[in-house]
């Protein structure tokens, strides 16, 4: 390795990736792709600036670590820099180009409520290649909820690539869902129900200490506005609204522009 603070190499890459992985968490895989050496050279840099591998110069070792960092707070999955860009003082390596990957757990979705909507939303989330976990204290899906908070922690983990949509029954459920949910850290996190109804689950919580930078970053009412009524345009509204989200996107009309 260049740098000391690296793992050493031996670890290999690919072994470092599935140990990331099983720990849920987010890491930027940079390989060189262009350049007079270390074609297909990669280093495997995480989230906290620890790292396995080795691009062949300590110096462009740590202007991609430092670089990566900035990656990782983009919405992108991946993207190739020249060195010329991302570390200009290196000018014997000006012409490398190198490849940014992020690397995270499969985007998940936790589903609180297995109901029409909630089942639906399920089906459709799967289908667009989503992981999903089904949870209700009736109808058993997937998980059955003996207890919402354990049932929300197990599901949910560290939160990071997971989303999750409180669609349950009724008051005190939803409350109880979200009150769980709470002691965790996920992407996203939606409620159903009408603003009078989110209003009062919201300001209960708000009541009982919960932290309102959390409570703040609760979609409530769920979902984008498409005018949707049945549970499969509900299931609809929902999923784009997590997509939007997880992509960065602002959930408008594309063709908005022609009208302005």
């Amino acid at each position: 390795m260049s740098d000391s603070g690296n793992r050493p190499a031996s670890a290999g890459v690919n072994a470092a990736i599935r140990q990331l992985l099983e720990r849920g968490d987010t890491a930027v895989l940079a390989t060189v792709i262009a350049g007079s050496s270390s074609v297909g050279a990669k280093l495997l840099i995480e989230s906290t600036g620890e790292t396995t591998g080795d691009l062949g110069s300590a110096p462009l070792n740590n202007a991609t670590t430092q670089f990566a960092q900035q990656f990782l707070t983009t919405r992108e999955e991946a993207h190739t820099f020249s060195v010329r860009d991302l570390a200009p003082q290196l000018t014997s390596l000006a012409a490398t180009r190198i490849l940014f990957e992020r690397i995270q757990p499969e985007p998940r979705i936790v589903i609180f409520g297995a109901g029409h909507v909630g089942a639906a939303l399920a089906k459709l989330a799967s289908f667009a290649g989503y992981r999903v976990t089904l949870i209700d204290a009736e109808l058993i899906e997937l998980v059955a909820a003996e207890g919402w908070a354990q049932a929300a922690s197990n599901a949910i983990g560290k939160g990071r690539g997971v989303s999750v949509a409180i669609v349950t029954r009724g008051h005190a459920e939803d409350e109880e869902c979200l009150r769980a949910v709470m002691n965790s850290t996920p992407d996203y996190v939606g409620l159903i129900g009408s603003k009078r109804r989110t209003n009062i689950v919201l300001d209960r919580l708000r009541a009982t200490g919960s932290a309102e930078e959390r409570l703040a970053k609760v979609r409530a009412p769920i979902g984008l506005d498409i005018g949707a009524i049945t549970p499969e345009e509900v299931a609809l509204a929902i999923l784009a609204e997590i997509v939007a989200e997880r992509r960065g996107g602002k959930g408008g009309s594309l063709s908005a522009w022609r009208r302005a």
